[in-house]
């Protein structure tokens, strides 16, 4: 079952979290807390949202995810910051389903873009994405400023 997630799933979404981090061989880069979690999804104007898949009252796959602007359609989309389902319910149509909710939401509300990153070497995911109609955006270079580089230039004047 897909559905909205709910403040009881908290740890087991930080759980996924983890287990996506590593499977995307970066353990050592994910810091995340329950607590941080539970503030981003639930706080007076959350900017975070989220939807799990659950098999037997277990929640074994989520999609987290918050809102962008584009100024070119003059509209809100959604960008699907975590995708991830447990190794042992791949292949049962949960990322699908998940990405469906997600479609949905953007069809309902009016929303014209549903985006996300996915890692060059990932081939599963790449081939699945684009089973689903996803292209990629290959013209455009992801950029980010963090750690060290960040504080530099906030601290700019």
């Amino acid at each position: 079952m897909i559905r909205r997630v709910e403040p009881r799933d908290v740890d087991a979404v930080v759980g996924l979290v983890y287990e996506l981090a590593l499977y995307e061989k970066a353990p050592e880069q994910c810091h995340l807390t329950a607590e941080q979690l539970h503030t981003a999804l639930f706080n007076e104007s959350p900017a975070l949202f989220g939807h799990v898949a659950e098999v037997d009252g277990r929640v074994v796959g989520i999609a987290l995810w918050f809102l962008n602007f584009s100024t070119w359609d003059g509209v809100h989309g959604i960008y699907l910051e975590d995708l991830y389902v447990t190794p042992d319910q791949r292949g049962n149509g949960l990322g699908k389903q998940l990405l469906e909710a997600l479609a949905q939401e953007c069809v309902a509300k009016g929303y014209t873009r549903l985006q996300w990153w996915v890692l060059n070497w990932n081939e599963p995911s790449i081939g699945f994405y684009k089973s689903l109609g996803a292209v990629p955006m290959d013209e455009w270079t992801t950029m980010r400023v963090s750690d060290d580089a960040l504080v530099r230039l906030g601290s700019a004047r």
